[in-house]
């Protein structure tokens, strides 16, 4: 193991893992809405998603690089169905019940953000062709490297999920309610726009 490139993965992953991407903001935006125990089928959908496409990245990683329509019709359709889970937040009802959560988002919406996230494609296509070798080559140096990756992601969605369980205890009211639901489901449609605008400069 390089422990200075590893060093220099952990520098560029750990600012990437705080920010406002689409998973944090929807671990935030879920767990306001139904609380953070709730939220954790959604995450864990994240850490399974996140992993296999890790691996598979590191796998065909020279594939993906060189086929950059594929890699930009991935990062539309993810453009879309972040558009579309703003949508269902800023339009859900305040959850007053705990029972009452047949809209809450699983470990199959959790996998799917991932499948069709473009810039996720693109965070780990530039972590396995830059810091692949971190661990040795092959298989199961690809497979770490995606392990430690999901590690690191998993703390920023535990982060989020936390940050909006404590606004759904601190605006227990239906009208902050409802507004926190609004302002989350816009900042998830912000994200959507800043990707799209990313993929016209």
């Amino acid at each position: 193991m390089d422990t200075g490139e590893l060093l220099l993965m952990l520098a560029f992953t750990l600012p990437i893992s705080i920010l406002p991407g689409p998973n944090n903001l929807l671990s935030a935006a879920h767990s306001s809405n139904y609380g953070f125990k709730k939220t954790l089928p959604l995450i864990s959908g994240m850490v399974i998603g996140w992993f296999l496409l890790g691996l598979t990245v590191g796998i065909a990683a020279l594939f993906i690089e060189e086929n950059k329509n594929l890699l930009d019709l991935l990062t539309y359709v993810g453009i879309l169905y972040i558009i579309y889970l703003s949508y269902r937040i800023s339009t859900a009802p305040l959850v007053e019940n705990e029972g009452e959560d047949d809209k809450k988002m699983g470990i199959y919406t959790g996998i799917t953000l991932q499948v069709v996230n473009g810039k996720a494609f693109l965070h780990l296509l530039i972590l396995m062709t830059t810091f692949g070798t971190v661990f040795g080559s092959g298989f199961i140096g690809k497979m770490l490297i995606a392990l430690v990756n999901v590690i690191i992601k998993l703390v920023g969605w535990f982060v989020w999920g936390s940050f909006g369980s404590g606004l759904r205890q601190i605006f227990s009211d239906s009208k902050s309610g409802i507004l926190i639901n609004r302002i989350m489901g816009l900042s998830l449609f912000g994200v959507a726009i800043w990707i799209a605008r990313s993929m016209l400069t």
